[in-house]
């Protein structure tokens, strides 16, 4: 366990609970609570706010550094510090080298709950920082917690805080500092934990849990302590394909054996026709021959036809085993892997049989794509471009802006719009988990004609996201054509798609079966289809009703 001796410090945006929790933690602990913020009225005689009117950050920070070294010459005390205090570098270095270092984290959603209304995580004493009074304070959160982001993944652990209770806060951060794997905090590099847990760029929040999305170069290393970190302390079932299990395999199982965890491997063939049922049998004699048990669990090591099928193993099998995302295509990283479906597909079409089941976490690791060949890669992009069109204006324009970069694969460029990607995803699965409210229906833009396609010309022969960027294509035209959009709109989308090497028209295909395969679609309501349209860029919204005659002339203008 830590030393009594040593310092725990709370750190974290307004609103995370710091001062609620680390009082109950001193109180539990029996151990001596500083809130920085009351330390510094106290010394100053001058409530916060005063002190940022009349003498303005800038002193407010440095009284604050000052408490903070007066804070840790003491030992075995809780701190619960302010928003900002761990955003200054000397503070970050004062602090890991005097304790333990615990963030709180939560959506800004929800901070801006806390701050504004009376909940068990209101501040004690009413405190809303003087920086979060605003017109929009939901914008100013967003803002500066942005900026600070990269400072709170400096602390030894994070806790999400989102769907927890302050006891179960409180009981978490006591197991932490109890646990005898953070003896690692004693060592001769005080303050530092040897390994630390990444910060998490996106949060899937669901009823089965929350689901961190991780993204980054160089975390494949880091799989073995993430699964300690979220729990999971059985037997890995690694499944993985053919292609990818040679680059990556034993990368993977020798960071899980690192951390005590027995790893069993299965390898499947590589492409469309393995998310099939005869597969997904073959998954479920491997597991019963392997005797896997409910506290066990599978990871899932590959592109998305690997995840559809694992996770839909680890939705049934045992009626439920916890299961681990690590998407190695790039299709996988910003769609996939992302939001718990799981699923197989029939003859009769594409993801027919399947379930909701999420993953423990999702980590993708971007070295991982540069042995990805190039026409996946360019598949790819298709699902990431379309979050930027049904979502999220600036990630279009991020896209149309930084092209080139882009497609040179540099890594800056590339971490930022597949996290914010995979942050669109994460907040539209958030909303609408099971898809029964409409709005997780928006992700499904481009992929009503798309799958029609897929089935018509057999799975495997036009990849996903050449299939959905030719759906997007016919849906931003649709648009047009009933009056949503202007034709620039269409023209954009073309532009950009065509330049990341993207089809956005089809030949040799008969639109009459085009139709008949969009007729037994999931996605149909009533018999009726239900269509994700374009309003603008970053806005869709879903119609049904249209005549099909419009449909039909759309793909007849598509085909060359």
């Amino acid at each position: 366990m830590v030393s009594p001796t040593r310092n725990i410090f709370l750190i974290g945006f307004s609103g995370t609970g710091k001062s609620t929790v680390g009082n109950e933690v001193a109180k539990r602990l029996g151990r001596l609570f500083l809130d920085t913020d009351l330390e510094i009225v106290r010394l100053t005689g001058r409530s916060i706010s005063e002190i940022f009117a009349s003498d303005g950050e800038e002193s407010f920070r440095a009284i604050e550094s000052r408490v903070l070294t007066s804070a840790c010459g003491e030992q075995g005390i809780i701190v619960a510090t302010g928003g900002g205090a761990f955003h200054v570098e000397a503070n970050q270095k004062l602090l890991l080298s005097s304790g333990m270092v615990i963030c709180l984290e939560a959506r800004p959603e929800t901070i801006k709950q806390r701050l504004f209304e009376a909940t068990e995580w209101s501040d004690p004493s009413n405190r809303v920082r003087p920086l979060l009074q605003s017109a929009d304070s939901l914008l100013t959160i967003r803002n500066l917690k942005e900026i600070r982001q990269s400072s709170y993944a400096m602390a030894n652990w994070t806790i999400h805080t989102e769907t927890l209770t302050v006891t179960e806060v409180v009981e978490e951060i006591i197991r932490v500092v109890n646990s005898d794997k953070h003896n690692r905090l004693e060592s001769s590099n005080p303050g530092k934990m040897l390994v630390r847990i990444p910060e998490p760029k996106a949060i899937v929040y669901s009823s089965e849990g929350q689901c961190p999305l991780y993204t980054g170069a160089g975390l494949l290393d880091k799989v073995g302590e993430l699964c300690d970190f979220a729990g999971l302390r059985g037997t890995a079932h690694l499944i993985s394909d053919e292609n990818v299990y040679p680059y990556y395999g034993q990368q993977v199982s020798d960071s899980l054996q690192q951390q005590g965890i027995a790893v069993k491997i299965l390898q499947v063939p590589p492409g469309e026709r393995t998310k099939s049922v005869e597969s997904l049998n073959r998954c479920y004699g491997w597991l019963a021959e392997n005797r896997a048990e409910r506290n066990d669990f599978i990871v899932s090591l590959g592109g998305g036809v690997v995840g559809d099928l694992a996770g839909f193993a680890a939705a049934t099998f045992n009626r439920g085993m916890a299961f681990v995302q690590i998407p190695t295509s790039l299709i996988a990283m910003v769609d996939s892997a992302i939001g718990g479906k799981t699923a197989v597909n029939l003859t009769q079409g594409k993801n027919l049989v399947g379930s909701f089941h999420q993953p423990k976490f999702v980590i993708a690791d971007i070295n991982s794509l540069k042995t990805l060949p190039v026409r996946e890669k360019t598949s790819g992009w298709a699902e990431a471009i379309k979050h930027g069109i049904i979502l999220d204006g600036p990630l279009f324009k991020t896209f149309e802006d930084c092209g080139e970069s882009i497609l040179a694969s540099e890594p800056e460029i590339m971490e930022k719009v597949i996290s914010a990607s995979m942050m669109v995803k994460a907040q539209v699965v958030t909303q609408d988990e099971r898809e029964t409210k409409g709005f997780r229906t928006l992700l499904n833009y481009g992929h009503t004609i798309g799958h029609a396609l897929e089935n018509v010309m057999g799975y495997g022969q036009l990849l996903h996201g050449e299939a959905v960027a030719i759906g997007m294509a016919a849906a931003v035209r649709i648009s047009e054509r009933i009056g949503l959009i202007s034709p620039e709109i269409v023209d954009r989308q073309d532009a950009l798609l065509q330049r990341f090497g993207l089809p956005t028209k089809f030949s040799g295909m008969d639109t009459d079966k085009i139709m008949r395969a969009m007729a037994v679609d999931k996605k149909n309501l009533s018999g009726d289809l239900r269509w994700v349209l374009l309003e603008g860029l970053g806005s869709a919204t879903v119609r049904s009703g249209l005549g099909e005659e419009i449909i039909v002339k759309v793909l007849q203008e598509m085909q060359y």
